[in-house]
């Protein structure tokens, strides 16, 4: 099943790649474009652009007909129950709304183990504590912040919970000691190549049960993914981090304040690009930062972008032309990123079906489904495989 899947979505992303492997934020319209494709894009406003963006039903109801085995290569999953677990109210303390219905639906959908469990990449290990206090389960979180593993472990002691933390860097040092045969493996969101460290780790150590909601695909040391299945290490895909960073393009969760945010920030990237072409330089990608940015003055990003760059600023006459001109580019960029987003999910199961494969292969009985609806988080895929020897002995 999963190998079916996979190779209907590895063919399309392979034979279509030049509608998602581009940078909108430079592209004219590429030459793989039909005619009739640019004609539709070229009706949409940045409101409808934004709005079909954040909608699975109007992407399908605009494109399936421009992009039909896309579409059908989309396999169905099932949606986990809701968590129905009876927990005190304060052990979600200090967690915030949307993290604790993730963390409770993923501690339920764990189900009513009889294992001890290891909590990977845990940060304060509150997913742990669920865990420990709703199953009466053992628990060892491991997490690489010193700071996190005491606030952690004095929590679990203050609440009386079977939990130890350890601090280690599950990326630089050895985990074997802490990784047992009888041992269900869970983690909540653990970064790139994290969770597929998780599932070597646990394969290797012959786990008896592996949990993983996989996050940022594009977190890895390697310049490019390194496949874990033998049928992803045969594909033609050769996925830069960029590509890797398009799986994770959606946010449905921040709110109409962070929306608001990331269209300023969208503009005003557009802006310093203008800047520099207009300059003669070729396109330069500036860091990462907070989203605070964007709610201050633009001269101040300006500042920020100009020492980044190490190039003068834009002359405060020029300013309203270079807004123009990055309005209109930004039109043409979230134009684009319609059609390349639409390959944002199957990237995405493309990713997450390779570590499914290879666990299949190492001898693990593998589900995957949703954890929640993705209105709660866009990162819901749930891989859970139990190990075929332990589903033997029981």
């Amino acid at each position: 099943m999963f190998t079916g899947w996979w190779l209907k979505l590895d063919q399309v992303l392979s034979q279509q790649r030049d509608f998602w492997q581009l940078q909108p934020m430079l592209a004219d319209w590429p030459a793989a474009f039909p005619d009739e494709l640019v004609a539709l894009l070229e009706q949409f406003t940045l409101a409808d652009c934004v709005a079909i963006d954040a909608s699975p039903s109007l992407q399908r109801q605009h494109f399936a007909g421009f992009f039909p085995a896309l579409f059908a290569a989309l396999p169905e999953l099932p949606r986990e129950p809701d968590a129905n677990l009876p927990l005190p109210f304060w052990l979600s303390t200090d967690i915030g709304g949307r993290k604790w219905q993730q963390i409770t639906q993923l501690a339920a959908s764990v189900g009513q183990m009889k294992r001890p469990v290891l909590e990977w990449c845990a940060g304060k290990g509150h997913l742990g504590k669920v865990i420990s206090y709703a199953f009466e389960a053992p628990v060892v979180s491991l997490e690489w912040q010193q700071s996190l593993c005491d606030a952690g472990q004095q929590k679990a002691q203050q609440l009386g919970l079977q939990q130890r933390f350890v601090h280690i860097d599950v990326l630089q040092q050895p985990v074997a000691p802490y990784l047992q045969p009888a041992q269900q493996v869970v983690a909540l969101h653990a970064c790139g190549e994290l969770h597929r460290v998780a599932a070597r780790e646990a394969v290797r150590a012959g786990c008896a049960a592996l949990a993983l909601v996989p996050c940022c695909y594009h977190l890895q040391q390697a310049a490019h993914y390194q496949p874990l299945s033998v049928q992803a290490q045969q594909s033609d895909l050769f996925l830069s981090k960029a590509d890797l960073r398009l799986a994770v393009q959606q946010s449905c969760t921040g709110g109409e304040r962070v929306a608001r945010l990331s269209q300023t920030e969208m503009l005003w990237r557009q802006l310093w690009w203008q800047w520099r072409r207009q300059l003669g330089l070729d396109y330069q990608p500036l860091r990462s930062v907070g989203k605070h940015w964007f709610s201050g003055k633009l001269n101040d990003f300006l500042l920020f972008a100009g020492a980044e760059h190490q190039l003068e600023l834009p002359p405060t006459a020029l300013l309203p032309e270079l807004v123009q001109r990055a309005e209109r580019a930004l039109l043409q960029q979230r134009r684009l990123e319609l059609v390349q987003h639409l390959f944002r999910r199957p990237l995405e199961l493309w990713l997450v079906l390779d570590v499914a494969m290879y666990l299949q292969a190492q001898g693990y009985q593998v589900s995957l489904s949703e954890l929640c609806a993705p209105e709660l988080t866009p990162r819901n895929l749930l891989l859970q495989a139990v190990n075929m020897a332990e589903c033997r002995q029981g």
